[in-house]
């Protein structure tokens, strides 16, 4: 089908057409964001689909922080439009891994690439990092990670 921009912009004229504005808002909000990560280098450039996954990624993220933030003010309306968006953008990531998977990934990558202690946090990030290839926050893999180094 092309690729994930071009199936990105298609669902949006796709939701338009069907006036559904929560899709639309959401996915128009995402396509802006792959936009501006375009333009950040030095010269503007197409995005590979895993760096416009890396960027949905993000502003999923973004949302659930947000979500979060509103329910702890006590704004349940606003908090709900954060959880459907994160919704939206979630259709377009890969599963996530539970914590139980987190967790037995990382023992299995840091067995085999004999990693040890926390003087090689950041070499088994990189592996566990590239094993996990988007399936999880970086923020729990890192965590997961440093407690079987320290362990």
């Amino acid at each position: 089908m092309g690729t994930l921009k071009e199936r990105l912009t298609e669902d949006m004229r796709s939701a338009m057409k069907a006036r559904d504005e929560m899709v639309t808002g959401t996915l128009r909000m995402a396509l802006a964001a792959v936009g501006v990560a375009e333009v950040a280098g030095k010269a503007k450039r197409e995005l590979s689909d895993e760096e416009v996954l890396a960027v949905l990624a993000k502003e999923a993220k973004k949302r659930r922080e947000a979500e979060v933030a509103f329910a702890d003010a006590g704004r349940a309306e606003q908090a709900a439009k954060e959880r459907a968006e994160e919704a939206v953008l979630a259709r377009y990531l890969p599963q996530q891994l539970t914590d139980v998977e987190i967790a037995r990934l990382v023992s299995e990558t840091l067995a085999a690439g004999g990693f040890s202690g926390m003087g090689a946090m950041g070499p088994a990030m990189k592996a566990v990092q590239a094993a996990v290839a988007g399936r999880a926050e970086g923020g729990k893999v890192s965590a997961e990670v440093r407690r079987q180094l320290a362990a």
